[in-house]
């Protein structure tokens, strides 16, 4: 639901915003090469974060590993450190461990478990967003090209393989598009497996829902509670819930990112800088923001 009383985000992220996040990595981006249509790719973003004092960024793809597609990336652009994941849905066989270790040995630094290909998003069941994403065209053009995965289904003998290899080699686990159940779950079995770096990802999307009560239990228990901004920016968040549900858990357990790269949305490399002055505007301290949206990040980026 938008929020007509509150104004939109500025054009341009204000000076003191862009001076808070310097040095920030933003973990969740979708920009060219890929299936969708990109406002930048890869080279371009990181000439952009080079030029604004932003230290790097975690390319995400729903389809494809990006680990390779990184290392090209910081050695066309020194400076920016450019950094690969691996989304595990149907197009690298689901819950497969191997397709992990593979990912970790190319230096992948994100797993993420089932976004598009999840039962949870597959569900007919539960609450989706009004307008819906654009890989949701994507997949419907799979299955009428009769090449479609189906969705991948978390097994306790496949997620505990993946588990194994993400404890082995520090990665960090993200839960994906997982429902709420699953992802508490998730989080429990992967810090008994000796994972010690998992994000809940975008907890107050419609299709996750987790209750801020739930989440706080999440970030008791050692988990970090991913915000990002594309799904604020285009209302399927609500600035006030995320303001609520950071008050509630801890900015020291909360992490910012900007899910950003669609044509229609601000630039990719504007995002952390304009959740900043939302935040600032909300009554958090420059502290507070740069917990989230710097020293948080590159935690999780292994810096």
């Amino acid at each position: 639901m938008t929020e007509p009383s509150r104004p939109a985000p500025p054009a341009e992220p204000s000076a003191r915003a862009r001076e808070l996040v310097r040095g920030a990595y933003d973990l969740h981006v979708h920009v060219e090469p890929d299936l969708a249509a990109r406002r930048i790719d890869d080279l371009g973003l990181a000439r952009r974060f080079a030029e604004l004092g932003l230290a790097g960024f975690v390319l995400k793809s729903h389809y494809a590993p990006t680990a390779e597609r990184a290392a090209v990336v910081r050695a066309a652009v020194p400076g920016i450190d450019a950094l690969g994941a691996i989304a595990l849905n149907a197009g690298v066989g689901g819950l497969n461990a191997q397709a992990v270790e593979i990912a970790a040995r190319g230096g992948a630094r994100i797993v993420w478990l089932p976004t598009v290909d999840s039962e949870n998003e597959a569900s007919e069941d539960g609450p989706k967003p009004a307008k819906q994403p654009v890989w949701r065209t994507i997949q419907d053009e799979f299955a009428a090209a009769g090449v479609a995965g189906g969705p991948v289904r978390l097994t306790e003998e496949g997620l505990a393989r993946v588990l194994d290899v993400v404890a082995r080699h520090g990665l960090v686990l993200a839960t994906g598009h997982l429902g709420r159940a699953e992802i508490h779950t998730v989080v429990d079995a992967a810090l008994a497996a000796g994972v010690s770096r998992v994000v809940v990802t975008h907890p107050d999307y419609p299709t996750q829902g987790v209750p801020v009560a739930e989440q706080r239990g999440l970030a008791d228990r050692g988990a970090l509670l991913e915000r990002c901004f594309a799904p604020i920016h285009t209302g399927k968040v609500s600035w006030d819930a995320t303001f609520e549900a950071i008050r509630a858990t801890g900015p020291e357990r909360n992490v910012l990112s900007t899910d950003l790269g669609q044509v229609a949305n601000p630039p990719v490399e504007d995002g952390l800088a304009l959740m900043a002055d939302r935040l600032l505007e909300a009554g958090f301290s420059d502290e507070d923001v740069h917990t989230m949206a710097v020293a948080n990040t590159r935690m999780l980026a292994g810096v």
